[in-house]
């Protein structure tokens, strides 16, 4: 048995999934209101390009409890978590896609867990997804990179969809940081959670916004944000290269008064482009975390806000 949540907040960004949203509110609405005493349902839509925002206006004709968050233009999934995170008020915060994947009838499950464990936290962990296989081999790439660059407590096959309480998104609050996700400092902070296993549907409509680049800067945001492996790797491989080339500039200059000079511009060439290759690889290593110390002490806002019904 569950007991009854004074306030409770379900987080959902929407970005072109206008023909989604009114099934979304449906199945919310048959689910959530035995849970709480009273609930706010916080869409934010994230510069959407087709009806989301005017489909959002209908549902809060319909429906009091949506509170709809509208931003000037497209800043991705997690800026679009972290704006409504700043606009939740629930005792205990649901976040989940748009797309119906993350399902709404599961969300007594992640309370019951949360309760049950006494846990600050209580995340979906996917035992099957509908995703094409790309898109899974990307993922699963992403977490054992990230797992061990990063050092941090995630478990493999964590989606979005989790219930978190408002101590923790208090928190969260605190740190302002541009260049980082806001699921990702969660795990970054340490807060202790529990995993549900859940079945991942497919989407209800519509294609996924979230493409290979968005892929690769969610990797990238998450690897620079939170570890100095790469920049350490870089130093490392650097004095082993130096070392090697002080060796064999020794052993050249040996054979040169030996006379022993063998012809090698194939080598010579080879070496380096090689070396020159592993500089611009350092360089472009050095330039993300250049960049990411550049945009955090500009102090630009994750979000702008355009609109708020």
């Amino acid at each position: 048995m569950i007991e009854k949540i004074k306030l409770l907040s379900i987080l959902i960004p929407v970005f072109n999934d206008s023909e989604v949203l009114e099934e979304l509110n449906t199945r919310l609405m048959t689910v959530v209101p035995a849970l709480c005493d009273k609930l706010e349902i916080v869409l934010v839509d994230d510069g959407s390009t087709d009806n989301s925002w005017k489909k959002i206006e209908e549902l809060k004709i319909k429906n009091s409890n949506i509170v709809g968050i509208k931003l000037i233009r497209n800043f991705g999934q997690q800026n679009a978590i972290a704006a409504g995170l700043d606009f939740v008020n629930g005792d205990i915060v649901i976040i989940m896609d748009s797309d119906l994947q993350d399902r709404p009838e599961d969300i007594p499950k992640l309370l019951e867990a949360l309760n049950k464990n006494d846990s600050s936290m209580a995340i979906a962990k996917w035992k099957t997804r509908k995703d094409y296989f790309f898109k899974k081999l990307i993922s699963k790439v992403f977490f054992m990179i990230s797992q061990k660059i990063t050092k941090m407590n995630i478990q493999p096959n964590l989606g979005v969809f989790r219930a978190v309480r408002k101590n923790v998104i208090e928190e969260l609050k605190k740190y302002q940081e541009t260049t980082s996700t806001a699921l990702g400092l969660l795990y970054w902070i340490g807060v202790d959670y529990v995993t549900v296993d859940m079945d991942r549907d497919e989407r209800f409509a519509g294609k996924s916004g979230y493409n290979l680049r968005k892929m690769i800067k969610l990797a990238k945001d998450r690897i620079f944000s939170f570890s100095m492996f790469p920049i350490k790797t870089a130093t490392y491989i650097g004095l082993n290269v130096s070392l090697i080339s002080f060796i064999l500039g020794i052993i050249l200059i040996i054979r040169y008064f030996l006379g022993i000079i063998v012809p090698g511009w194939t080598s010579i060439m080879v070496l380096m482009l090689f070396l020159c290759g592993l500089n611009f690889l350092f360089l472009g290593i050095v330039g993300e975390y250049l960049g990411r110390i550049f945009l955090e002490s500009k102090k630009r806002p994750k979000y702008i806000v355009k609109k708020i019904i």
